[in-house]
């Protein structure tokens, strides 16, 4: 039983109108009883239409301000009164609350980090670091802004190389997250954007990630593993369809690494299994809840965001198995990822089809809260509708402009009660 009498506030910083997972927190939280706030983009976001959401906060916080941010927490917490658990869902999220732990902590509940650890480990770069130092199997890679030491990497490793953006929370330059760079060409036009790269060699093998919550003991209960059967962009972006698939091996080698690091809180990590040797080698460490959580929960109904909640108000975290055999899909990402598997000849329209059976929990539709859904839908026919032909995809929703929710003070915090007052 979760405490009712504390809410919950989801922190996102992304400029992303399709952020999944802060959906997953409102309805997973807000099924069970707690009071749930979220900040939004807009009142058109998906999310911010949720029957599960008593109120949303119409403030588009800017991650390189963060006195800004944390002023606008505080006039956040006044509003509501009482004191709130607080659950980021971007990298940026994660590090403000880590780095300005003590501020914060008069209104609101999270799990107090070392101060530079959630730094070290979303940094793309420094995790690479971090890895060596702790003996890790290691993935060969080499961060560089200079495209002439790009290309000699790529040619000792070999094409495909992976290239990841060395600090995702920053401006992007217009590249995604992560790409697979299969030729030279194709490396020379991702230093074009300016930004500091990390490049890895391509393993081959299968895609894994890691959830869990850790205690005040970096002790993780509940441990969750998984099997990314899709993604996008295919094989080098987030989950579009995954399986929950118990693997104690890998649940041992990531609980020993979290009691080292002294990790506490929600993460979410991605690995590879590498078909060489069968290893599992960390590639990605996100030091707060993933989008797709939502795909793990134990036989008692107990997910990542229901763990912090219970822990973070005093309460036992239960200890049982992870439903095994779960899957999640996210239905827009999905049906582009599918495309991109087709063009490659990785998939054809049966299987396709024949893997949409079975699903458990999607991203989007919830019979009993259908507006995230339809507005979803929505805005996707929008873009598409309003894309130019041709035109690449950004990573990034662009900047807004002067008289958006970009352009507004911290100090004109908006909020909206939904089914009640703040």
């Amino acid at each position: 039983m979760l405490d009712h009498n504390v809410p919950a506030v989801v922190l996102k910083l992304d400029r992303n109108v399709f952020h999944h997972g802060g959906l997953g927190v409102i309805r997973s939280l807000g099924r069970a009883g707690v009071e749930v706030y979220a900040v939004c983009e807009d009142p058109l976001t998906p999310a911010a239409r949720s029957r599960y959401l008593r109120g949303r906060f119409g403030w588009l916080p800017d991650a390189d301000q963060p006195y800004r941010v944390l002023s606008a927490l505080a006039r956040i917490a006044e509003r509501i009164g009482r004191r709130a658990v607080l659950i980021p869902t971007d990298d940026a999220g994660a590090i403000l609350l880590a780095e300005h732990g003590p501020v914060l902590r008069r209104w609101f509940s999270f799990p107090m980090q070392p101060p530079d650890l959630p730094r070290r480990l979303a940094g793309k770069a420094s995790l690479a670091a971090l890895g060596r130092e702790l003996g890790l199997p290691t993935v060969d890679s080499v961060e560089t802004d200079d495209p002439v030491v790009a290309r000699e990497f790529a040619e000792r490793v070999g094409y495909p190389v992976v290239a990841k953006l060395a600090a995702p929370w920053r401006d992007t330059g217009g590249l995604r997250s992560t790409t697979i760079v299969r030729d030279a060409r194709a490396l020379t036009a991702a230093y074009a954007a300016g930004v500091p790269l990390l490049l890895q060699e391509y393993l081959p093998g299968s895609d894994w990630f890691f959830h869990g919550y850790c205690d005040a003991d970096s002790v993780c209960r509940p441990a969750f593993t998984g099997r990314k059967h899709r993604s996008y962009p295919p094989h080098a972006g987030l989950t579009s369809l995954g399986e929950c698939v118990p693997d104690p091996v890998l649940s041992g080698e990531m609980a020993a690494l979290l009691s080292r690091l002294g990790y506490r809180g929600i993460l979410d990590c991605d690995l590879r299994r590498d078909a060489r040797d069968g290893r599992f080698r960390l590639l990605d460490f996100n030091p707060r809840i993933g989008a797709q959580f939502r795909l793990f929960r134990t036989a008692d109904g107990v997910d990542v965001a229901r763990a912090a909640h219970l822990d973070l108000t005093g309460r036992p975290v239960p200890d049982s198995a992870p439903a095994a055999g779960r899957r999640f899909l996210v239905e827009n990402y999905d049906t582009a990822a599918a495309l991109g598997y087709l063009r490659r000849g990785e998939l054809d329209v049966r299987t396709w089809l024949r893997s949409l059976r079975g699903i458990d929990e999607t991203a989007w539709f919830a019979a009993d809260d259908l507006a995230p859904f339809g507005l979803m839908c929505l805005r996707t026919a929008w873009r598409a509708a309003h894309r130019p032909i041709g035109r690449r995809r950004r990573s990034t929703p662009a900047r807004p402009g002067p008289g958006t929710a970009r352009a507004r003070s911290a100090r004109s915090v908006e909020i909206e009660a939904v089914g009640g007052t703040v």
